[in-house]
């Protein structure tokens, strides 16, 4: 999720969790400390300046750890009571620094990116895939719910009032993923592909917008759906920027299949074969879960993956492609970011 979502978020909660007897004017710093708690995790995004195979490797690993939420708690506690001059030290504002962290990472594992929530023991990534990285419902729930709290100051039951309601939404989120997935087995039973899976993957503007794979040994085949409507949604220019990427999901009775290889056709498919499968694209194979042949390049000889989760139209790049090159054959491939 987006680093201002968090943190926005964070306050939130520090808002509705604040004790009806706190010390005068404690209240600031506490919905100060629930915000930058609540961001502070993605400051491993210094990772990124190693390289962007680290940042693979790395994001959503430690500092989004459950195992060391405690100690997290415990230095970013220390350091904001500094900042914002706690007279009471860090020991005030350790309970609402840990609650931020954790709210950070149950948001992160809400998305389909996954989150390593028990590094550095284990480089498992959970994911529950309910929400889109930027979900502007979700957003804009917790900003309502920070303005009414902002009015009705001395009341926390805004702040609480709107968590429920955060909550409430994700569950809803939750049960169209289930819509989903039953329409993608539907689909995979039709076209008799009793060996495949089905991933679905939450998209922006709707709740209901989802993309639908079903996928097998050689392929996967997706379609963008809107679940809700029934009628295909137009698209004209001067609609705008969120009228066009919601443009593009159709009723279920409409869906529209594609079809990407998962190592390419032809002459393609051993060589690609064999890059994927070397010791290089071991750190990729890890991190994507819906891998797709995204072409070669010569000179040397590259081959492109792409991890279809993050395939979303509208975009104009392509996210998290990475390849594995080699100078000739014979020779030790290598991973490549594009």
């Amino acid at each position: 999720m987006d680093t201002l979502t968090h943190a926005l978020s964070g306050a939130l909660l520090a808002r509705a969790t604040a004790p009806k007897d706190a010390p005068p004017r404690s209240l600031p710093r506490r919905v100060a400390a629930g915000f930058f708690a609540c961001a502070a995790p993605d400051l491993d995004f210094v990772v990124a300046f190693v390289g962007p195979v680290e940042y693979l490797e790395n994001h959503r690993g430690v500092t989004h750890s459950l195992v060391l939420l405690p100690l997290w708690a415990l230095v970013v506690s220390w350091v904001l009571a500094k900042i914002l001059r706690e007279p009471r030290g860090w020991r005030a504002l350790y309970g609402v620094t840990a609650l931020g962290l954790a709210l950070h990472i149950a948001c992160d594992v809400i998305t389909s990116y996954g989150t390593m929530i028990l590094a550095p023991f284990s480089d498992w990534r959970s994911q529950i895939g309910t929400t889109f990285i930027i979900d502007l419902w979700f957003s804009g729930i917790i900003a309502v719910g920070l303005a009414v709290s902002a009015v009705l100051y001395r009341s926390r039951w805004p702040a609480v009032a709107a968590s429920a309601v955060l909550v409430g939404y994700v569950g809803f989120q939750y049960l169209q993923k289930e819509k989903a997935v039953e329409f993608g087995e539907r689909t995979a039973r039709s076209l008799g592909l009793g060996d495949s899976s089905v991933n679905v993957q939450p998209r922006p503007v709707s709740p209901f917008n989802w993309t639908v794979f079903v996928s097998d040994a050689g392929a996967h085949r997706f379609a963008h759906v809107n679940l809700n409507r029934t009628e295909p949604r137009s698209y004209r220019p001067g609609d705008g920027f969120i009228a066009m990427l919601d443009s593009v999901y159709e009723p279920l009775s409409a869906a529209h299949w594609e079809t990407r290889t998962r190592y390419g056709e032809g002459a393609t498919k051993a060589l690609a074969q064999e890059a994927w499968n070397s010791p290089a694209m071991a750190v990729y194979r890890w991190f994507a879960d819906i891998p797709a042949f995204d072409g070669m390049s010569a000179d040397p000889t590259c081959v492109w993956f792409i991890d279809l989760r993050f395939h979303t139209p509208g975009r104009s790049v392509q996210p998290f492609r990475y390849g594995a090159c080699r100078n000739q054959p014979g020779t030790p491939w290598r991973l490549v970011p594009p």
